[in-house]
């Protein structure tokens, strides 16, 4: 399985691919971006020119500033910088505004905040053991460094995802290597950049209470509450450094950060069970053939509460309970696994967790499909039946992301690069994998059927005058399939990470021998 490729072993295929993305990123400098491009100039502007009391509050833009501190931050120093490139971009007043050297310069720092993305990235192949030089390492290197969803969030849509999902495998990198209290830490510093990631919180808490606190503590001789201390001061001491300048605006701060007004689903619905709950409620609705709703649909596109007209409305507390009840099981289980099985137990906890939480959860953004994507692409790695189940989401979830670029002039890329990459994916997958034979008649038919979707969005509605009678149908049709897919993948993942499956014997005992084979050679190379 890890046998060295002769085309790539005397290759740092490494540094040439994070080249060759830095190439094509540049490459995408002019493609047109999205409101988030003028969200973030308007945050710079927050934090060049107000107090740091007045930036939770200020409401000249639409756009207020909605993350932790630590982003607030980050945007601070940013504006240092382009206060020399084009001062006028720090105008708070200047709303919309767009410059050639404001486009670059944010374009461009994007990109080199992606070097926290590359280090993430080298540090998780180590930590997994795997070999420089193998067909896991040329795979794994493809499917971080030039993955199609970072491409298309950061690099067109513009976000800075990039190099906080670098942190995000900073810190499980070092808890796969038993650093346990780094681990912790740069958690807890990714948590005060975007919030979002609280969703991975329970697996770091329960691996960490499970292997540091309790078995450690117990190995050494040490004590369990001595441990602890040390784990809640080091977790904590982020949380006091970002918050504490903030702390007589809390109140404010915390709003802003869950502002739960803004409804059940984005304005376009992210693919989950409220997608397909929503689909429900409208067939329901024309089948009984209900009077229109007298307050905003969820076909509005407006970000804000909505009722359902014949399902009944869901709230958000019923939201987190759902999450928190499918987090549960694989958490359990994670807590009850050996020192042996935990690495890999870990992992697939943080993709279920992050699955549970964008299928059930409040207002999701179909942003956050990534939270799942990134991190099973290292389980990708080590084996087939992970990889199986990682290539079924991936042909649904990063087309899932095609209505986040929908200028015209985005066609070509966003399927030229989707297309790209999954035949990547494929081919590396037939690779590592000897033997591997793909899927289900049933999985085939349904990935092929994402076809339809652009046949009916680019001709067929224009043939038959439906692009203007419904012109949110491409949306519904991209959100509800895409939906079968991810709530496919999350049942049947989910029944095989806890051992309820009906694929071959082996495969969980498989994985685990492939990672503690891979991390053994790593260590004896050293």
């Amino acid at each position: 399985m890890n046998q060295p490729n002769p085309m790539i072993l005397n290759k740092d295929c490494f540094w040439q691919l994070v080249g060759i993305s830095t190439g094509l990123k540049i490459l995408l400098i002019p493609a047109n971006h999205s409101t988030d491009f003028e969200v973030h100039r308007n945050w710079l502007a927050i934090t060049h020119n107000l107090p740091l009391n007045r930036w939770y509050f200020d409401e000249t833009s639409e756009w207020t500033l909605d993350y932790p501190p630590f982003f607030a931050y980050f945007e601070w120093l940013l504006s240092q910088v382009a206060k020399y490139i084009d001062p006028r971009m720090l105008i708070v007043e200047n709303l919309n505004y767009e410059s050639k050297a404001t486009l670059y310069f944010q374009r461009l720092s994007v990109t080199a905040m992606d070097l926290v993305y590359v280090l993430g990235v080298r540090s998780c192949m180590s930590a997994l053991g795997v070999v420089r030089g193998s067909q896991q390492f040329f795979a794994g290197n493809l499917m971080l460094l030039l993955n199609v969803g970072l491409i298309f969030i950061d690099h067109i849509h513009f976000q800075y995802n990039g190099f906080m999902f670098g942190i995000l495998l900073l810190s499980i990198s070092a808890l796969l290597r038993q650093r346990y209290l780094w681990s912790a830490f740069t958690f807890a510093v990714l948590l005060n950049f975007k919030h979002i990631f609280l969703y991975l919180a329970p697996p770091f808490g329960v691996y960490l209470l499970r292997f540091y606190c309790l078995e450690q503590a117990s190995a050494q001789g040490g004590s369990f509450w001595r441990c602890l201390l040390k784990l809640l001061a080091v977790g904590l001491s982020p949380f006091v450094v970002s918050f504490g300048p903030f702390w007589q605006q809390l109140p404010q701060l915390m709003s802003r950060l869950f502002p739960f007004k803004r409804g059940l689903t984005h304005a376009y619905w992210a693919p989950n069970i409220w997608a397909l709950y929503n689909t429900a409620d409208k067939m329901a609705a024309k089948l009984l053939q209900t009077g229109p709703s007298a307050g905003p649909t969820t076909t509005s596109g407006l970000v804000q509460q909505i009722e359902h007209e014949v399902l009944p409305t869901i709230t958000p507390s019923m939201t987190f309970g759902l999450t928190i009840a499918f987090m549960l099981p694989i958490l359990l289980k994670l807590f009850k696994s050996s020192k042996k099985q935990s690495p890999l137990m870990f992992l697939r906890a943080v993709v279920l967790c992050a699955c549970s939480s964008f299928m059930f959860g409040w207002h999701v953004h179909e942003k956050a499909i990534l939270m799942v994507l990134i991190p099973l692409c290292l389980l990708t790695l080590v084996n087939r039946e992970d990889a199986r189940h990682a290539y079924v989401l991936s042909i649904a979830a990063y087309f899932s992301l095609f209505p986040l670029l929908y200028d015209v002039d985005l066609y070509v890329p966003r399927y030229s690069l989707y297309l790209s990459y999954m035949a990547m994916l494929y081919g590396q997958l037939y690779r590592m994998f000897a033997g591997f034979k793909g899927f289900h008649w049933l999985e085939w038919t349904y990935m092929l059927g994402f076809m339809a979707i652009p046949l009916y969005e680019h001709v067929l509605s224009h043939l038959l005058g439906l692009d203007k009678r419904l012109p949110f149908m491409p949306l519904l049709l991209t959100s509800t399939y895409a939906s079968l897919g991810v709530v496919y993948f999350f049942g049947r993942y989910y029944m095989y990470a806890m051992g309820l499956n009906w694929w071959p014997q082996g495969a969980a005992s498989k994985a685990t021998a492939t990672y503690s084979s891979s991390a053994k050679r790593k260590r004896k190379t050293k």
